[in-house]
């Protein structure tokens, strides 16, 4: 996993149990017989108070001789797999919380958006709701771009619809998109196409929608950037690592678009 990027400190102070709890060192009960039984120390004196009010940023916190580095949020970015849906959790499918440690589950972190369940590429995942709100909101008009493999040869015809917005099923007409020619392919079972497609709303099923509005089919779907964060190349599909300051910058700058 990648080093731990600065928090932005949005805490003063907090009870020594929570930040203990909220850490992962045992449920509420558990850190107060910890700090009865004199395990845990702060700027190296004893406390025996489990609700006693600390600065986690400032104060030194140890636990058994450990020091506790908190923070309040994680921010993850995601290769997500096909076969895996963009939810906290279900009782039937596999979820993308299920292929976290433990040390960042019990973040409670959850998908800022989603990605369809057969469909692959970058998610991120976060405990910020300040920020995913900020990521979703339509009025940000956050890009994100698509790779994909499509049915048929698409041509000029089908760039200037996406330009134009295309009628869906539902008789929604999309804001304009780009979308860009990568290679047309021959085939036993005919043509496809491998493009890329920029979109700037998150209608359910949207990208797939708009194919079939043109008269052709997703074959193979994978989101390679949102906003101005690419999908790291090097990460393997189903692997996950903390963004870097410069790419949590990126997500919380205030021109997204760039």
């Amino acid at each position: 996993m990648s080093q731990q990027i600065n928090q932005k400190k949005t805490v003063k102070k907090l009870r020594i149990d929570k930040i203990l709890s909220h850490m992962g060192y045992g449920t509420r009960s558990e850190i107060k017989k910890a700090v009865k039984n004199g395990y845990v120390t702060v700027n190296g004196k004893l406390i025996k108070d489990s609700g006693m009010q600390v600065d986690p940023y400032e104060d030194l916190i140890e636990i058994d001789g450990e020091t506790v580095k908190y923070r309040e949020f994680i921010y993850l970015m995601l290769h997500k797999p096909p076969g895996v849906i963009s939810a906290t959790e279900d009782v039937r499918e596999e979820t993308v919380i299920d292929l976290l440690d433990p040390e960042y589950a019990l973040f409670q972190p959850f998908p800022v958006g989603r990605l369809d369940k057969d469909t692959e590429g970058l998610l991120i995942l976060t405990n910020d709701g300040q920020l995913s709100h900020n990521l979703l909101s339509p009025k940000k008009h956050v890009p994100k771009t698509y790779e994909a493999i499509v049915s048929g040869e698409i041509g000029e015809k089908e760039i200037h619809a996406f330009q134009q917005g295309v009628t869906l099923d539902d008789g929604y007409t999309t804001k304009p998109a780009v979308l860009e020619i990568i290679s047309v392919d021959s085939g036993e079972e005919g043509d496809t196409s491998r493009v890329l497609v920029t979109i700037h709303e998150g209608k359910f099923h949207q990208v797939k929608r708009m194919f079939e509005a043109v008269q052709s089919k997703v074959l193979y779907l994978k989101r390679i950037s949102m906003g101005a964060l690419q999908l790291d190349p090097l990460l393997p599909i189903g692997s996950y690592r903390e963004l870097t300051e410069e790419e949590l910058n990126i997500l919380t700058g205030t021109d997204l678009a760039k």
